[in-house]
C-alpha cells in the first residue's frame, strides 16, 4: 500500500465508544424519562416495559417481544422455553462472545462448537452440517449476527426446519440490521435475542435484554420463566428465574430508540468512510482480496441488507495485527480485539473435544475493531484512518 500521507495529530484521543457525549446530547429527555418513573414508583414491569416491548416487536417485524434482565438471559430463557435441557446438543459458533455458549451450558446442555465462514465470519449451512455430524441429540442452533451483520438466516432456518432443530438467533449486536432479503434481525428463527448492554447500538444504563418471536406459545413460556416460572394464575408449574427488565431501563431505552435510526445511519457513514479511505490505498474487502493482504475491510452487504456496525472490524495480517494496535494506541486511537480466543479454547469447555476450527483460529489472530460510534467527528475518523495508513505505509 502506498497511501497519500496526511498529517496525524499526536494528541487527539478517539475512544471505542463515547457514552458521555451521547448522554450529554440526550440528557434532558433522559432525565425527564427517569423522573417519570420515579413519580409513579412502578419500578418492575408496568407501562414503560410494555410500551418498549411493543415498539421493539414492531421494529423487528415480530408479533411479540419479551423484555428481560440481560442479553445473556434472553438466550438462556429462549433455549429453556424451546425445551433445551440436560443431554441436548446445541450448535454454537466458536467465534463469538462467551454468553452464546454460556447460556447453553447453564441449562446443562452441550455447546457443539462449529467453525465460521473465513470471510464473513458467519455460520452457514455447511458449518452447521459439519457440527451436526458430531451431535448425539441435536435440539437447537444459535446463529450469531456478528458485529451487526445478520447471519444467513434464510438458508439456516431451512436447514434447521428439515432437521426439526430450533433456531435461536443471537442478535445481541444487530438491532435494526436486515438480512439479504430485507428481513429484520430477530425475525426469522423461533426467537431473536438482543442485548441492551451500554455499549450496544441501543444501550441502557446497565444490563437489559429482549426476546422477539412470532410464536405465542414460546412467548407465554418466556413470560413465566422470567418471573420465577409463575403463570397467570399465580402457580409455579416450572422453575424459572428472576429476569425482569426494570422500568427505569425501559424508559431510558424508549428515549434512545427515537435516535436509533439516525445513529445507525451515522455508523454506516463512518464505515463507508473507512472503506473508501482504505480502498484508495489498495485494501479490498475480505473475500475479494488475498488472505495474506496487510489489511482487509468488512465484506459489503448489498441492499436490502443492512449492516448496523456495532463494530467495524478489519482483518489485519496476523504478524501485523498487534503491532498495528500498539501503533494506534500511541496515536490515541482505542481499539478492541473481538475475539482473542475461540470459545472451544476456554478452560471451562476443555472437555468437549472440539476438532480444529481453522477459520476461527485465523480470525482470532487477525481481527481488529476500530471506533465507529455515531459520536465520531469527521476529524476523529480521519485521524483513525490516517493512523492506520501511516502504519501500513511502513
Amino acid at each position: 500500500m502506498s497511501p497519500t500521507r496526511r498529517s496525524v495529530s499526536p494528541t487527539r484521543r478517539v475512544p471505542m465508544v463515547d457514552l458521555p457525549a451521547q448522554y450529554a446530547s440526550l440528557r434532558t429527555a433522559l432525565d425527564e424519562a427517569i423522573s417519570r418513573v420515579l413519580a409513579t414508583q412502578r419500578f418492575i414491569g408496568g407501562p414503560e416495559v410494555e410500551a418498549l416491548e411493543g415498539t421493539l416487536a414492531s421494529l423487528c417485524g415480530t408479533e411479540f417481544a419479551v423484555a428481560c434482565a440481560s442479553g445473556s438471559d434472553a438466550l438462556m430463557l429462549s433455549l429453556q422455553a424451546a425445551g433445551v435441557g440436560p443431554g441436548d446438543d446445541v450448535l454454537c459458533p466458536a467465534f463469538t462472545f462467551f454468553a452464546t455458549a454460556g447460556a447453553v451450558a447453564r441449562l446443562g446442555a452441550r455447546p457443539v462448537f462449529v467453525d465460521v465462514d473465513p470471510d464473513t465470519l458467519d455460520v452457514g449451512p455447511p458449518e452447521a452440517e459439519a457440527g451436526a455430524a458430531r451431535c448425539r441429540r441435536l435440539r437447537a442452533m444459535i446463529p450469531v449476527d456478528l458485529f451487526g451483520r445478520v447471519a444467513p438466516m434464510g438458508p439456516l432456518c431451512d436447514w434447521a426446519e428439515a432437521r426439526n432443530v430450533a433456531v435461536i438467533e443471537d442478535s445481541a449486536q444487530a438491532i435494526g440490521a436486515r438480512d439479504p432479503d430485507g428481513t429484520p434481525a430477530g425475525a426469522r428463527g423461533l426467537a431473536g435475542c438482543f442485548s441492551f448492554f451500554p455499549s450496544k447500538n441501543l444501550g441502557g444504563f446497565g444490563d437489559g435484554g429482549v426476546v422477539t418471536s412470532r410464536s405465542e406459545p414460546l412467548v407465554a413460556r418466556l413470560r413465566e420463566l422470567r418471573n420465577h416460572g409463575q403463570g397467570p394464575d399465580g402457580l409455579h408449574r416450572v422453575v424459572g428465574t428472576n429476569s425482569r427488565l426494570d422500568a427505569i431501563q425501559a424508559a431510558v431505552l424508549r428515549v434512545k430508540l427515537l435516535h436509533l435510526s439516525s445513529w445507525t445511519k451515522q455508523r454506516g457513514e463512518n464505515a463507508d468512510f473507512y472503506d473508501q479511505r482504505f480502498a484508495e490505498s489498495g485494501a479490498l474487502p475480505a473475500g475479494r482480496g488475498p488472505a495474506d493482504a496487510p489489511l482487509r475491510t468488512p465484506p459489503p452487504v448489498p441492499a436490502p441488507a443492512v449492516h448496523v456496525y456495532n463494530q467495524y472490524v478489519v482483518r489485519v495480517r496476523s504478524d501485523l495485527r498487534d503491532a498495528l494496535r500498539t501503533h494506534l494506541a500511541e496515536r490515541g486511537v482505542e481499539t478492541r480485539v473481538y475475539y482473542e480466543r475461540g470459545l472451544h479454547h476456554e478452560p471451562c469447555f476443555a472437555g468437549l473435544e472440539t476438532p480444529p476450527l481453522p477459520a476461527t483460529e485465523a480470525a482470532c489472530h487477525e481481527t481488529l475493531a476500530l471506533p465507529v460510534h455515531p459520536e465520531l467527528s469527521a476529524a476523529d475518523r480521519e485521524h483513525v484512518a490516517e493512523s492506520v495508513l501511516e502504519f501500513l505505509s511502513r
